[in-house]
């Protein structure tokens, strides 16, 4: 079992949020995939020289080190409207197989050491996690939904990242079938959406007692439900039958954020997608859904504050593929920023790491700098407590107690 002290650090997690401050000249100290001991450096040396065996010794020269990202809204085998997107639906699965590998590979070397996939094609989802737990791959922990569940010609219905369910008997026929292969949780369109020619935002795409099989099965399976979702009055009767989680939610109101604030239901605001003309243009999306979404990008944004304001749960995703380079950092780190915005670099470091964690039912595993959690770390040169822009200089990102990227301290 490898042992590995680092110092020359000050570590920082989403507990400040809460108050608690960060520990500077800091030693964290690794043995194997977890962390063992995290403190003042004096004292973690002083407690690895007790360690049997080698213990190897990393200095990161003064760095910010935070657990690595969250990023709770992924899709690595996204095919949007445009030419982009129809040569990722005509791969075949061996193609579409080493196509998401290199995804997650490239979401790791960013810093992104945990993804929640809600919608991924034939289930190659579940390969690729059983890939990277042998250590065939590198990439990040997946929590996976499987293929989202959708009506007959709803959002997303084009691809094989979603199965059309109707009636309450078939969507709990749905719910059991992602569950079987492997599922984490369960997605729903519950909604219309931007990427949809023939429906709109506020389309209402499931009736009551279809959301309630959907959420009463998977809870009963131990599974949270989370769910595409836009206008406030689909969100409103998705929350009153239990739903935990609503993502974009593009057209919140005060009321409804009310609701989900007393609920629990927690929002992954995903603002990246009303606002990112560079990557539709990018991927040759259709001027048809590059006008809705940007057209959107307002309401989307009150929404968002809506919620903050009224005291929702609010957690980091992008839906943009992690590690996709955009306006001078990766999607993950720039829908960060944009959420900096309106809760501050502090609570964006909890929407990033220790929030999802909770969601994911993961805390004693991974979104802090503890004893006994995986040693999932990321570098920095600049502190993210003072700006979410920090994580654009991310210069070094462990995975279970191994480095997987090492940058020297720029100049």
């Amino acid at each position: 079992m490898n042992t590995v002290v680092i110092t020359g650090c000050t570590v920082a997690d989403g507990r400040a949020a809460t108050g608690a401050d960060p520990v500077p000249d800091a030693g964290i100290l690794v043995r194997g995939e977890r962390i063992v001991d995290v403190g003042r450096r004096e004292d973690v040396l002083a407690a690895a020289g007790s360690v049997p065996g080698e213990v190897t010794h990393l200095d990161l020269g003064g760095a910010y080190v935070t657990p690595g990202l969250v990023n709770m809204h992924t899709h690595l085998s996204l095919s949007l409207p445009g030419t982009a997107g129809d040569q990722v639906k005509d791969m075949n699965p061996h193609e579409l197989a080493l196509y998401m590998a290199d995804g997650a590979r490239r979401t790791l070397d960013c810093g992104v050491t945990t993804v929640r996939c809600v919608a991924e094609k034939d289930h190659a989802d579940f390969a690729l996690r059983r890939a990277i737990e042998a250590g065939r791959v590198p990439g990040p922990r997946i929590f996976t939904a499987g293929r989202a569940l959708v009506c007959t010609g709803g959002h997303g219905h084009e691809g094989t990242d979603t199965l059309e369910c109707d009636g309450a008997d078939g969507l709990r026929r749905g719910v059991r079938s992602q569950i079987k292969a492997g599922a984490d949780l369960i997605k729903v369109m519950i909604s219309g959406g931007i990427a949809g020619r023939h429906e709109s935002i506020d389309t209402p795409q499931l009736f009551a007692d279809e959301m309630a099989a959907v959420i009463e099965t998977a809870h009963a399976w131990g599974r949270k439900v989370t769910a595409h979702a836009g206008p406030a009055a689909v969100i409103a009767q998705a929350v009153a039958l239990g739903l935990d989680c609503v993502e974009h939610g593009y057209q919140l109101t005060p009321e409804v954020a009310a609701q989900m604030a007393a609920r629990g239901t927690a929002l992954v605001p995903t603002l990246l997608v009303t606002r990112c003309k560079e990557f539709f243009d990018e991927l040759g999306v259709p001027e048809w859904m590059q006008c809705r979404s940007l057209n959107a990008g307002p309401e989307h944004l009150e929404s968002f504050a809506t919620a903050v304001a009224a005291g929702v749960e609010v957690l980091l995703g992008s839906d943009m593929p992690p590690f996709w380079g955009f306006e001078g950092t990766n999607a993950t780190v720039r829908e960060l920023e944009h959420m900096a915005e309106v809760i501050g670099p502090a609570r964006a470091l909890y929407a990033a790491t220790l929030g999802p964690a909770r969601w994911l039912r993961a805390e004693a595993d991974i979104g802090t700098v503890e004893p006994g959690r995986y040693a999932d770390l990321v570098a920095m040169d600049e502190d993210p407590l003072a700006s979410a822009s920090a994580y654009r200089g991310v210069r070094w990102v462990m995975k279970g107690g191994q480095v997987v990227r090492s940058e020297r301290k720029a100049p």
